[in-house]
């Protein structure tokens, strides 16, 4: 093969021209690398938003009168209170036992995980934003599973339901929602990537980010959910069971309800 007449002499050679093509080849591989990371990203992503998925009808969560016969007589801000404090408590735990995880001498495989840790607080906060709901006299129409993914489109776009819209009620598990629920799990694994990095990692850095990260959700959640309040003495009564003034009209009485 002729030597090109415009090289540099040391460039005629084949060594030369080896050289030449070799930084190429590194920036080649290297864009093939970055391309290929992105894709398994992109698909550990999509594998814990189905987990997500899957597991939000299934989360319990209790209704308002339950909530009331667990905390009784707290006012709906004090009865909120105390559920934004168990549920920091609940996504403290889960941030400590990965800190403590990634410090051990021969961490397990970190991204398992992180996609652990991913699942266990947003089940911890869909349910508190579920019971934050049901204190505020927000709850959403439809079955369990229908109210199940009403709660996980609020904890995706972080803010409460509006349930004088219906449209934001008929939201289907398609496309747009799984890219958001995509974006919001993203978003959650960048913020925890800390406790799982040398020199930052530990059970109190990990926990206190989960906690302050789940309080800044519900301050937004009740936010929105305090300019729709519905009272509780404005609700219907529960199915099932007797108003209140039927209730202390038969203990007046002495009657019994199954007579």
């Amino acid at each position: 093969m002729p030597a090109d007449p415009a090289a540099l002499p040391e460039e005629r050679t084949a060594g030369g021209l080896q050289r030449r093509g070799r930084p190429a080849s590194l920036a080649g591989a290297a864009v093939r690398g970055a391309r290929k990371g992105r894709d398994g990203v992109r698909s550990a992503l999509g594998v814990i938003a189905d987990r997500i998925i899957a597991t939000a009808p299934r989360i319990p969560v209790r209704d308002l009168a339950t909530l009331r016969a667990h905390f009784p007589g707290l006012t709906p801000e004090e009865l909120a209170d105390k559920l934004v404090a168990g549920a920091c408590a609940g996504t403290a735990t889960v941030g400590a036992g990965v800190g403590a995880a990634a410090m051990l001498p021969v961490p397990p495989a970190l991204p398992a995980e992180l996609a652990a840790e991913v699942a266990g607080v947003a089940s911890v906060e869909i349910k508190l934003i579920a019971e934050l709901h049901e204190v505020y006299g927000l709850r959403p129409a439809g079955n369990r599973t229908q109210r199940a993914t009403a709660y996980l489109t609020s904890w995706t776009q972080e803010r409460g339901i509006d349930i004088a819209k219906p449209a934001s009620l008929n939201i289907a598990l398609g496309g747009q929602m799984r890219r958001e629920l995509r974006q919001q799990i993203m978003k959650r694994t960048l913020r925890n990537l800390p406790n799982l990095t040398p020199f930052l990692v530990g059970a109190a850095v990990g926990a206190f980010l989960n906690r302050r990260d789940t309080r800044r959700l519900a301050d937004k959640i009740r936010t929105d959910l305090r300019r729709r309040q519905t009272p509780w003495d404005a609700l219907p009564a529960p199915t099932g069971q007797p108003r209140a003034d039927a209730s202390a009209e038969t203990s007046r009485s002495g009657s019994r309800v199954d007579r």
